[in-house]
Protein backbone atom coordinates (compact mmCIF):
# COMPACT_ATOMS: atom_id res chain seq x y z
CA UNK A 1 0.00 0.00 0.00
CA UNK A 2 1.47 3.47 -1.21
CA UNK A 3 2.04 5.88 1.63
CA UNK A 4 -0.24 9.26 1.52
CA UNK A 5 1.06 12.22 0.20
CA UNK A 6 1.69 14.90 3.02
CA UNK A 7 -0.07 18.82 1.93
CA UNK A 8 1.49 21.42 3.95
CA UNK A 9 -1.57 24.22 4.02
CA UNK A 10 -1.04 27.77 4.85
CA UNK A 11 -3.39 30.57 5.21
CA UNK A 12 -3.81 32.63 7.99
CA UNK A 13 -7.41 32.29 8.43
CA UNK A 14 -8.89 29.39 10.41
CA UNK A 15 -11.88 29.12 8.27
CA UNK A 16 -9.95 28.38 5.17
CA UNK A 17 -7.63 25.95 6.79
CA UNK A 18 -10.59 24.14 7.39
CA UNK A 19 -12.36 24.70 3.97
CA UNK A 20 -9.04 22.89 2.32
CA UNK A 21 -8.57 20.39 4.63
CA UNK A 22 -12.29 19.41 4.53
CA UNK A 23 -11.26 18.72 0.83
CA UNK A 24 -8.41 16.61 1.29
CA UNK A 25 -8.31 15.37 4.90
CA UNK A 26 -9.64 11.53 3.45
CA UNK A 27 -7.03 11.65 0.84
CA UNK A 28 -3.76 13.06 2.07
CA UNK A 29 -1.42 13.79 5.50
CA UNK A 30 -1.96 16.90 6.20
CA UNK A 31 0.48 19.55 7.85
CA UNK A 32 -0.87 22.86 9.06
CA UNK A 33 0.73 26.55 9.01
CA UNK A 34 -0.78 30.08 9.95
CA UNK A 35 2.05 32.12 8.80
CA UNK A 36 4.86 32.06 6.59
CA UNK A 37 7.52 31.58 9.00
CA UNK A 38 5.53 28.44 10.15
CA UNK A 39 5.52 27.07 6.68
CA UNK A 40 9.25 27.38 6.30
CA UNK A 41 9.77 25.60 9.39
CA UNK A 42 7.32 22.41 8.76
CA UNK A 43 8.61 22.46 4.72
CA UNK A 44 11.53 20.85 6.09
CA UNK A 45 10.54 18.71 9.18
CA UNK A 46 9.27 14.90 8.44
CA UNK A 47 6.94 14.15 7.41
CA UNK A 48 8.63 16.37 4.30
CA UNK A 49 5.56 18.07 2.36
CA UNK A 50 4.77 16.61 -1.37
CA UNK A 51 2.38 19.92 -2.43
CA UNK A 52 1.89 22.83 -0.44
CA UNK A 53 -1.13 24.89 -0.41
CA UNK A 54 -0.16 28.73 -0.39
CA UNK A 55 -2.19 31.97 0.80
CA UNK A 56 -0.77 34.58 -0.64
CA UNK A 57 -2.36 37.48 1.71
CA UNK A 58 -0.82 37.18 5.15
CA UNK A 59 0.45 39.71 7.76
CA UNK A 60 4.29 40.18 8.22
CA UNK A 61 5.78 37.34 5.43
CA UNK A 62 3.24 37.51 2.47
CA UNK A 63 3.12 34.18 0.42
CA UNK A 64 5.39 35.58 -2.51
CA UNK A 65 8.06 35.88 0.00
CA UNK A 66 7.32 32.44 1.18
CA UNK A 67 7.63 31.25 -1.84
CA UNK A 68 10.92 33.07 -2.84
CA UNK A 69 12.57 31.65 0.36
CA UNK A 70 11.38 28.35 -0.62
CA UNK A 71 12.74 28.06 -4.04
CA UNK A 72 16.06 29.33 -2.85
CA UNK A 73 16.74 26.89 -0.42
CA UNK A 74 18.02 23.69 -2.01
CA UNK A 75 16.48 21.31 0.71
CA UNK A 76 12.92 22.70 -0.02
CA UNK A 77 13.38 24.08 -3.68
CA UNK A 78 11.76 21.08 -5.54
CA UNK A 79 8.50 21.15 -3.32
CA UNK A 80 5.46 22.29 -5.64
CA UNK A 81 3.61 25.26 -4.24
CA UNK A 82 0.18 26.22 -5.27
CA UNK A 83 -1.00 29.36 -4.77
CA UNK A 84 -4.29 29.50 -3.19
CA UNK A 85 -5.80 33.42 -2.90
CA UNK A 86 -8.20 36.32 -3.12
CA UNK A 87 -5.90 37.95 -6.01
CA UNK A 88 -7.00 36.74 -8.95
CA UNK A 89 -6.25 38.65 -12.10
CA UNK A 90 -3.96 37.63 -15.23
CA UNK A 91 -0.89 39.71 -13.42
CA UNK A 92 -1.04 38.44 -10.03
CA UNK A 93 -1.12 34.57 -11.79
CA UNK A 94 1.23 35.40 -13.76
CA UNK A 95 4.05 36.72 -11.36
CA UNK A 96 3.40 33.72 -9.08
CA UNK A 97 3.94 31.43 -11.44
CA UNK A 98 7.14 33.38 -12.57
CA UNK A 99 8.50 32.83 -8.93
CA UNK A 100 8.12 29.55 -9.38
CA UNK A 101 4.88 28.10 -8.26
CA UNK A 102 3.02 25.23 -10.57
CA UNK A 103 -0.47 26.65 -10.23
CA UNK A 104 -2.88 29.18 -8.74
CA UNK A 105 -6.08 28.95 -7.25
CA UNK A 106 -8.67 31.25 -6.75
CA UNK A 107 -11.16 32.03 -4.01
CA UNK A 108 -13.68 31.41 -3.13
CA UNK A 109 -12.31 27.91 -2.58
CA UNK A 110 -14.28 25.66 -4.82
CA UNK A 111 -13.83 21.76 -3.24
CA UNK A 112 -13.79 20.08 -7.07
CA UNK A 113 -10.96 22.41 -8.19
CA UNK A 114 -8.69 22.07 -5.31
CA UNK A 115 -9.01 18.49 -5.11
CA UNK A 116 -8.63 18.13 -8.97
CA UNK A 117 -5.71 20.42 -8.90
CA UNK A 118 -4.22 18.99 -6.17
CA UNK A 119 -4.74 15.15 -7.52
CA UNK A 120 -2.83 16.37 -10.56
CA UNK A 121 0.14 17.79 -9.15
CA UNK A 122 0.58 15.14 -6.31
CA UNK A 123 0.43 12.63 -9.64
CA UNK A 124 3.11 14.99 -11.62
CA UNK A 125 5.68 15.12 -8.07
CA UNK A 126 5.39 11.44 -7.45
CA UNK A 127 6.84 11.33 -11.37
CA UNK A 128 9.17 13.85 -10.73
CA UNK A 129 10.41 12.03 -7.80
CA UNK A 130 11.31 8.63 -9.46
CA UNK A 131 12.86 9.92 -11.98
CA UNK A 132 14.73 12.28 -10.24
CA UNK A 133 16.06 9.39 -8.43
CA UNK A 134 16.68 7.25 -11.22
CA UNK A 135 18.69 10.17 -12.45
CA UNK A 136 20.57 11.35 -9.51
CA UNK A 137 21.52 7.83 -7.60
CA UNK A 138 24.31 5.71 -8.37
CA UNK A 139 22.99 2.24 -9.43
CA UNK A 140 24.97 -0.08 -7.30
CA UNK A 141 25.08 1.65 -4.21
CA UNK A 142 21.91 4.04 -4.33
CA UNK A 143 24.12 6.89 -2.94
CA UNK A 144 23.96 9.95 -4.98
CA UNK A 145 26.12 10.51 -7.89
CA UNK A 146 28.51 12.56 -9.15
CA UNK A 147 25.95 14.71 -11.19
CA UNK A 148 23.97 15.16 -8.20
CA UNK A 149 26.91 15.80 -6.06
CA UNK A 150 28.17 18.72 -8.24
CA UNK A 151 24.49 19.98 -9.17
CA UNK A 152 23.84 20.45 -4.86
CA UNK A 153 27.46 21.77 -4.30
CA UNK A 154 26.91 24.56 -6.28
CA UNK A 155 23.06 25.74 -4.60
CA UNK A 156 25.00 25.25 -1.40
CA UNK A 157 27.55 27.22 -2.26
CA UNK A 158 25.28 29.71 -3.29
CA UNK A 159 23.45 29.30 0.07
CA UNK A 160 26.51 29.87 1.89
CA UNK A 161 27.39 33.30 0.10
CA UNK A 162 24.04 34.56 1.06
CA UNK A 163 23.74 33.20 4.89
CA UNK A 164 27.29 33.13 6.00
CA UNK A 165 27.10 29.08 7.09
CA UNK A 166 30.35 27.10 7.58
CA UNK A 167 30.33 24.53 4.50
CA UNK A 168 33.08 21.08 4.82
CA UNK A 169 33.60 18.21 2.33
CA UNK A 170 35.26 14.54 3.40
CA UNK A 171 36.18 12.84 0.80
CA UNK A 172 36.84 9.48 1.02
CA UNK A 173 38.93 6.98 -0.82
CA UNK A 174 39.02 3.03 0.09
CA UNK A 175 42.79 1.85 0.41
CA UNK A 176 44.16 -1.01 -1.76
CA UNK A 177 40.36 -1.39 -3.49
CA UNK A 178 42.37 -2.78 -6.82
CA UNK A 179 43.68 -5.73 -4.45
CA UNK A 180 40.19 -6.97 -3.33
CA UNK A 181 38.85 -7.14 -7.10
CA UNK A 182 42.11 -8.62 -8.24
CA UNK A 183 41.72 -11.15 -5.45
CA UNK A 184 38.20 -11.64 -4.93
CA UNK A 185 36.41 -11.01 -7.76
CA UNK A 186 34.51 -7.59 -9.11
CA UNK A 187 31.30 -9.12 -7.50
CA UNK A 188 33.23 -9.02 -4.03
CA UNK A 189 34.18 -5.55 -4.35
CA UNK A 190 30.81 -4.31 -5.41
CA UNK A 191 29.97 -5.90 -1.98
CA UNK A 192 32.51 -4.23 0.06
CA UNK A 193 31.22 -0.72 -2.25
CA UNK A 194 27.42 -1.19 -0.73
CA UNK A 195 28.72 -1.86 2.53
CA UNK A 196 30.64 0.94 2.89
CA UNK A 197 27.91 3.27 0.77
CA UNK A 198 25.51 1.94 3.96
CA UNK A 199 27.82 3.48 6.77
CA UNK A 200 28.26 6.46 4.85
CA UNK A 201 24.63 7.31 4.33
CA UNK A 202 23.53 5.85 8.11
CA UNK A 203 23.38 8.69 10.96
CA UNK A 204 23.37 11.87 7.93
CA UNK A 205 21.15 15.01 8.25
CA UNK A 206 18.75 15.66 5.52
CA UNK A 207 20.86 18.73 4.58
CA UNK A 208 24.01 16.28 3.95
CA UNK A 209 24.95 14.99 0.84
CA UNK A 210 26.61 11.50 0.06
CA UNK A 211 27.71 10.32 -2.94
CA UNK A 212 29.85 7.81 -4.52
CA UNK A 213 32.18 10.06 -6.57
CA UNK A 214 34.03 7.40 -8.71
CA UNK A 215 35.30 4.13 -8.68
CA UNK A 216 35.94 3.41 -5.25
CA UNK A 217 35.83 6.87 -4.30
CA UNK A 218 32.78 8.94 -2.14
CA UNK A 219 32.28 12.67 -0.75
CA UNK A 220 30.03 13.64 2.12
CA UNK A 221 28.76 17.46 1.56
CA UNK A 222 28.38 18.87 5.04
CA UNK A 223 26.16 21.96 5.75
CA UNK A 224 26.52 23.67 8.61
CA UNK A 225 29.33 21.94 9.60
CA UNK A 226 32.84 23.28 10.96
CA UNK A 227 36.10 21.27 10.03
CA UNK A 228 36.23 20.58 13.47
CA UNK A 229 33.03 19.15 13.62
CA UNK A 230 33.94 17.25 9.82
CA UNK A 231 36.84 16.01 11.21
CA UNK A 232 35.25 13.99 13.99
CA UNK A 233 32.36 13.07 11.47
CA UNK A 234 35.11 11.82 9.12
CA UNK A 235 36.96 9.54 12.32
CA UNK A 236 34.07 8.26 13.60
CA UNK A 237 33.91 6.87 9.51
CA UNK A 238 37.54 5.89 9.52
CA UNK A 239 36.67 3.42 12.49
CA UNK A 240 33.42 1.91 11.58
CA UNK A 241 34.87 1.14 8.07
CA UNK A 242 37.82 -0.56 9.86
CA UNK A 243 35.36 -2.55 12.23
CA UNK A 244 33.05 -3.82 9.52
CA UNK A 245 35.19 -6.63 7.66
CA UNK A 246 32.51 -7.47 5.28
CA UNK A 247 32.50 -11.12 4.27
CA UNK A 248 35.87 -10.89 6.45
CA UNK A 249 37.67 -9.07 4.21
CA UNK A 250 39.61 -6.44 6.00
CA UNK A 251 39.12 -3.13 4.37
CA UNK A 252 40.09 0.68 5.57
CA UNK A 253 39.62 4.19 3.90
CA UNK A 254 41.99 7.24 3.90
CA UNK A 255 39.97 10.54 4.26
CA UNK A 256 40.58 14.10 3.50
CA UNK A 257 38.22 16.63 4.90
CA UNK A 258 38.10 20.93 4.04
CA UNK A 259 36.08 23.46 5.23
CA UNK A 260 34.79 26.27 2.53
CA UNK A 261 37.12 29.27 2.57
CA UNK A 262 35.85 32.44 2.15
CA UNK A 263 37.95 33.16 -0.82
CA UNK A 264 36.85 30.15 -2.75
CA UNK A 265 34.03 30.65 -4.97
CA UNK A 266 33.82 27.06 -6.65
CA UNK A 267 33.02 23.39 -5.25
CA UNK A 268 36.28 22.48 -7.66
CA UNK A 269 38.79 24.23 -4.85
CA UNK A 270 36.94 23.09 -1.95
CA UNK A 271 37.21 19.66 -3.48
CA UNK A 272 40.76 19.75 -4.61
CA UNK A 273 42.17 20.40 -1.00
CA UNK A 274 39.89 17.94 0.11
CA UNK A 275 41.62 15.48 -2.67
CA UNK A 276 44.78 16.52 -1.52
CA UNK A 277 44.58 15.72 1.63
CA UNK A 278 43.25 12.47 0.62
CA UNK A 279 46.74 12.03 -1.02
CA UNK A 280 48.44 13.02 1.91
CA UNK A 281 46.38 10.14 4.14
CA UNK A 282 47.83 7.60 2.04
CA UNK A 283 51.64 8.66 2.01
CA UNK A 284 51.44 8.50 5.49
CA UNK A 285 49.99 5.29 5.53
CA UNK A 286 46.46 5.38 4.74
CA UNK A 287 43.15 4.78 7.23
CA UNK A 288 43.88 7.81 8.73
CA UNK A 289 42.04 11.52 8.64
CA UNK A 290 43.76 14.33 7.60
CA UNK A 291 42.31 17.83 6.89
CA UNK A 292 43.34 20.72 4.91
CA UNK A 293 44.07 23.75 6.72
CA UNK A 294 44.09 26.08 4.00
CA UNK A 295 45.17 25.75 0.08
CA UNK A 296 49.12 25.50 1.07
CA UNK A 297 48.74 23.35 3.98
CA UNK A 298 47.02 19.89 5.40
CA UNK A 299 47.16 19.41 9.08
CA UNK A 300 47.67 15.78 9.86
CA UNK A 301 45.23 14.39 12.51
CA UNK A 302 47.28 11.74 13.97
CA UNK A 303 43.93 9.83 15.66
CA UNK A 304 44.74 6.59 14.71
CA UNK A 305 48.50 4.55 14.58
CA UNK A 306 48.73 2.76 11.97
Amino acid sequence: MAEQATILLVDDTRTNIQLLAGCLKHDYRLKIAMNGQRCLELAQHSPYPDLILLDVIMPEMDGYEVCRQLKENPNTKHIPIIFVTGRDSDEDEEFGLKLGAVDYIAKPIRPAIVTARVSTQIKLKHQSDQLRNMALHDQLTKLYNRHFLIESAASKLAYVDRHGNDLSVLMIDIDFFKHINDQFGHHVGDRVLKAIADILKTGNRREDVVARFGGEEFVVLLEHCSLKSAVEKAESLRAQIEALEPMGIAVTASFGVAQLMKHEQTFVELLSRADAAVYQAKDLGRNRVVAAEDEYNVLHLDKKTV
